[in-house]
């Protein structure tokens, strides 16, 4: 009877070795003498004891590698550093487990990887003014390749870009040519249409003496306003056209008695 307990007691110990209890972003990778029989979880499951089943637990949640940083050279021979982050999640837990050893390491080696390959085949401009183009062909880069090892990548984006001092020393006059060659464009601009209006306006006033005079009247309480030591001498509309006339009047007499 007693040797009866103790072989219940042992079986008991055996049967409760195998319960297992994964939680719910986990997953069970099965095993039984060495082929794979299938997933389990995620809660409560038993597997065969005594070596018989062997079950992997996979962690099913995305994943955030910083990506260290890497100096790297691009198409137009500009040695730069940079930074990347990479989100990833397992969604085939079974060829993570069977077909790729030590997933994790395998997909940050081949994002470091993909990181120099894409940097080296554009131009400087490119990595720093299309940063979503340059994304966009990291992730596909890398997910192509982690798919048949059942691994999604979400993301993989470029964190910091460091350039070389004297190329931001560089780039800092470019910057200032470039604005200062805006900055003349618009001066241009504006002088060209305030010529156009002007002409228009003294076109208008050619034909209307009384708006001559108004402008000079205006102009003159200006110059009035800036320094009130200027001395001013107005002289009349009709003065100015008899003095014209009798000017030409003389010349004409002057050449024919000749």
């Amino acid at each position: 009877m007693e040797f009866l307990l103790i072989s219940m007691a042992v079986v008991g110990v055996i049967l409760l070795s195998g319960i297992r209890i994964t939680w719910e972003y986990q997953k069970g990778v099965l095993f039984r003498l060495g082929r794979y029989e299938g997933l389990r979880g995620p809660g409560l499951f038993w597997i065969i004891p005594l070596g018989i089943d062997r079950v992997v637990i996979v962690d099913c949640r995305t994943k955030t590698v910083s990506a260290e940083q890497q100096e790297t050279i691009t198409r137009d021979s500009v040695t730069i550093k940079l930074n990347a982050v990479l989100w990833y999640r397992i969604v085939d837990p079974a060829k993570a487990v069977i077909v790729v050893a030590d997933s994790a390491s395998a997909v940050y080696q081949l994002a470091l990887t993909g990181l120099r390959n894409i940097i080296g085949k554009h131009d400087l401009d490119e990595v720093l003014q299309e940063r979503e183009k340059i994304n966009e062909l990291l992730q596909q880069n890398v997910a192509d390749q982690t798919t048949p090892w059942g691994i999604e990548v979400e993301r993989f984006e470029m964190k910091d870009v460091e350039l070389p001092e004297a190329m931001q020393e560089v780039m800092a006059m470019q910057a200032q040519a470039i604005r200062e060659k805006r900055a003349r464009i618009i001066k241009a601009e504006a002088e060209l249409e305030a010529s156009e209006k002007l002409a228009a306006a003294s076109f208008k006033m050619a034909g209307n003496p009384a708006a001559i005079e108004l402008r000079r009247m205006q102009m003159i309480a200006e110059v009035g306003a800036e320094n009130n030591s200027t001395t001013i001498l107005m002289f009349p509309t009709e003065f100015v056209a008899l003095s014209k006339s009798l000017s030409d009047f003389l010349r004409e007499q002057s050449s024919g008695s000749n």
